[in-house]
């Protein structure tokens, strides 16, 4: 069991610690993982074999176990997220588009859209399928809400909380909600999971708008900035058109208008948003987020695993990619 702090409150445990009451469960779920992305046709099997050895944090999949189902969902989401951003490297090594084109990558997405959905009903539960059917439809939605708004610097905090709920705190959601279903915890905890899970998915990617202007290239595994030279307005710029002058606000809007760096640089937006208290401020939402979350789980009485759900939101924080 975790430690404890003088007052009684559990000491932050490290990803390892998290990960290592499920480390069985989640050696299970690569090896799912492996065997479902299999496929007859020889490219569908070795660019499975590349997502995998890709890695990734496998928050998802450490919030439910039996996750491969979810993380083929997560898996599809980016392929189709790369090529609308025309993405050329994931997690430091070359996305999948850029290796074996948008054709190849689009039907890979939707394979993997499709095998999740045919796992899920192997299960027999309609409630889970219906509930991995309309987060996908979500994720989907949120995709298409994204390009709508590309370049747009009218975009309020309430527009981009929506599309972070649905391109990414739903799904970690139907992680924590799922478990409880598959737990039969009653309909309180099963409330309090899936909010824990929203809250959760809502402060990763917050966390995520920051590491994209503060971050370094090499650690975050893909180019710094790239949100804004692909046209997002994420929350620190949200936050800093808010604040800033017409004269600041022009130099958003070159940078949105050359898709990169040519007259302004990064290091005089990332400047101009520390100064405004931009990324402060977007600092503070993902922090009440992470409490949100943590809040969540005192219907709970305290084990290792409420220990661990709790110290996640740290972790999360914490991250540096």
């Amino acid at each position: 069991m975790a430690s404890v702090d003088p007052v009684g409150r559990p000491r932050t445990l490290d990803l390892q610690g998290i990960v290592r009451l499920v480390g069985d469960d989640l050696i299970r779920v690569e090896a799912l993982f492996a065997e479902q992305a299999r496929s007859d046709v020889h490219l569908v099997s070795e660019i499975g074999r590349y997502i995998r050895e890709g890695g990734g944090k496998r928050v998802r999949p450490a919030l439910l176990l039996l996750a491969a189902t979810v993380e083929f969902i997560h898996a599809a989401t980016l392929l189709h997220d790369d090529i609308i951003d025309e993405a050329t490297v994931r997690r430091g090594r070359r996305s999948v588009n850029s290796r074996w084109g948008n054709d190849t990558t689009v039907l890979l997405g939707d394979f993997l859209y499709t095998k999740s959905m045919a796992m899920a009903l192997s299960q027999d539960n309609l409630p889970i399928l219906r509930l991995l059917s309309d987060t996908t439809l979500r994720m989907i939605e949120g995709e298409i809400l994204e390009i709508e708004r590309d370049g747009n610097m009218e975009v309020t905090e309430d527009d981009h909380l929506d599309l972070i709920r649905r391109k990414t705190a739903d799904l970690f959601a139907a992680c924590t909600r799922i478990g409880a279903l598959l737990g039969e915890v009653g309909d309180e905890r099963e409330q309090a999971l899936t909010s824990y899970g929203l809250n959760l998915g809502m402060c990763f990617q917050m966390v995520d708008d920051l590491l994209d202007f503060t971050a370094e290239e090499k650690t975050l595994g893909k180019p710094v900035a790239s949100d804004l030279r692909e046209g997002k307005v994420t929350l620190p710029m949200i936050f800093l058109l808010r604040r800033a002058s017409a004269a600041d606000a022009e130099k958003v809007r070159a940078v949105l208008e050359d898709r990169g760096f040519r007259r302004v640089t990064r290091d005089e937006i990332v400047r101009l948003a520390r100064d405004h208290g931009a990324l402060e401020k977007a600092r503070e939402l993902a922090e009440q987020y992470a409490e949100a979350a943590r809040e969540d789980l005192m219907v709970f009485e305290r084990s290792p695993y409420r220990d661990a759900l709790e110290a996640l939101p740290g972790f999360i924080l914490a991250r540096d990619h």
